[in-house]
């Protein structure tokens, strides 16, 4: 089945950041991609900003590098490659002077209505002093919109700091906050399956699910992101914005419609009934020296260098939503780096069958519904069947299994691909609204508060396992255990 590709209208994308790894590694690939796909017209412009000094031939065969090294050899021919290529332009500027900004303006200045998209892939402390830039050299334009990066902020007052410094150039309806969780296939038919299916919606509630399980893993410890992880800790790098997304996404209301702003609405509505997360329902971890991917590995402290952090590399947490759906559903989250699978998973785990009737059968297992984001995108519908054969009842658990690469038998789409498309679109829906990152922060500050303030350091755990004893104690005291089948 072939994907049926839209073109979008011209446009000129700047990178800021260029150089480095995210646009390196994702954001260039993606639009080869979207070009390969013949999505982005010809007219289209991706211009590459950061310090460093190069010569657009010099930051060309950068960009091939990139391509050699994140885009599949079968997917690239010389022709597309060099027609992608010529679309590249380089241009040195720092965010802090003058030199570079006024170049980049008159590169600019020939295609006043077109659509202008400033991508901030730097760190945040940037993102308020290039958006003065753009707007101190008039090239913010009725058609000009600016993406940026998370981490926004590092608590509630930071990141209104960020949000006023990026909203001072540019109105909100032109902001793109993006969670690339949020362009993964398998989020996007989470809102299939529960609005376009009428198996799902009559059971989404408390009456009918037990509790539900995010898993974000990663086998990685923090390789060269130590100095910028040291300052972050795993609740601000995955839980504050993928995993929270995540669990908007699962305990929303249906919205009006598929309008930004109304699939917004019921996300903040969420946010804002999260229960203030009490000590108990709350585990932070730091991984000590073990093995991972088949080899040892040093501890956190080890690769830090400091013998001293605090900052947690494994989180556990029991939320509730105060609300008539989900009241006395517990979700339970939980990330980490050096764990034994690098997965991201959504587990909802139906209520057992109130009685059976199949004495001697074995135990009936309450059915689940898994929807498996990365490695390999899938959603399966847990049941219970009879076992093939004479000799009486007997019960197993099967599973209906859809991986989306075999159903549709076309390479997926990397989630930048989606999202880099929908900005040039206009089309807010997979992007964070200021009050949902707001509201996020005001249910993260006061756990972030209790642990700058508690004397007891994160619970040690073995690189290579998931996560420390009390991690498994938080779930398991409540009757459940955490889903960790074909991880």
């Amino acid at each position: 089945m072939a994907a049926r590709v839209i073109a979008v209208d011209p446009f000129d994308i700047v990178v800021f950041g260029a150089t480095g790894d995210l646009a390196q590694r994702k954001l260039l690939p993606a639009l080869f991609y979207r070009w390969q796909a013949g999505q982005m017209p010809p007219e289209a412009r991706i211009f590459g900003v950061a310090r460093r000094r190069m010569t657009d031939a010099q930051f060309r065969t950068l960009a091939a590098d990139a391509l050699n090294a994140h885009v599949a050899a079968a997917d690239r021919d010389a022709d597309t490659e060099a027609s992608f290529l010529d679309r590249l332009a380089y241009i040195a500027a720092d965010a802090d002077a003058e030199p570079g900004w006024p170049e980049l303006a008159a590169a600019l200045a020939g295609q006043p209505g077109r659509i202008r998209v400033f991508y901030l892939a730097t760190a945040p402390e940037l993102f308020g002093p290039i958006c003065e830039r753009l707007s101190a050299n008039a090239m913010v334009t009725e058609q000009a919109r600016v993406v940026v990066e998370k981490p926004i902020g590092k608590s509630l007052a930071s990141a209104r700091a960020v949000n006023d410094a990026v909203g001072r150039a540019f109105p909100e309806d032109r902001i793109y906050r993006i969670d690339h969780y949020l362009g993964k296939e398998t989020v996007q038919n989470l809102m299939a399956l529960r609005f376009a299916n009428a198996l799902f919606e009559p059971v989404w509630n408390a009456a009918h699910i037990d509790h539900v399980q995010i898993t974000v893993g990663e086998t990685l410890g923090v390789e060269g992101r130590a100095g910028y992880y040291d300052t972050a800790g795993a609740l601000r790098d995955m839980v504050q914005n993928h995993i929270l997304q995540l669990l908007c996404l699962i305990a929303m209301e249906p919205p009006t419609s598929l309008s930004a702003d109304a699939v917004r609405d019921e996300k903040l509505k969420v946010l804002k009934s999260l229960v203030p997360m009490l000590p108990d329902n709350n585990v932070r971890g730091q991984y000590r020296a073990g093995a991972s991917a088949g080899g040892p590995v040093r501890g956190y402290l080890e690769e830090l260098g400091d013998h001293t952090s605090h900052t947690e590399t494994f989180v556990a947490l029991k939320a509730e939503i105060a609300n008539w759906r989900w009241a006395g559903v517990p979700f339970f989250l939980r990330s980490g780096k050096r764990l034994p699978a690098r997965v991201s998973e959504i587990v909802v785990a139906f209520r057992p069958i109130p009685h059976s009737v199949f004495d001697g059968a074995g135990p009936i297992a309450p059915n689940r519904l898994e929807m498996r984001l990365q490695p390999d995108e899938s959603v399966k519908l847990c049941l219970m069947v009879k076992d093939p054969g004479p000799g009486g009842m007997r019960l197993t658990e099967q599973s209906l299994n859809m991986s989306f690469a075999e159903a549709f038998g076309v390479r997926n789409p990397d989630a930048y691909e989606r999202l880099l498309m929908d900005v040039v679109r206009g089309n807010q829906t997979l992007f964070m609204r200021r009050d949902e990152v707001e509201a996020a922060w005001r249910w993260i500050d006061p756990i972030l508060n209790t642990w700058s303030t508690a004397a007891e350091p994160p619970k040690p755990y073995t690189a290579g396992t998931w996560g420390p004893s009390a991690a498994i104690a938080l779930i398991e005291r409540s009757g459940r255990t955490w889903h960790e089948d074909g991880l």
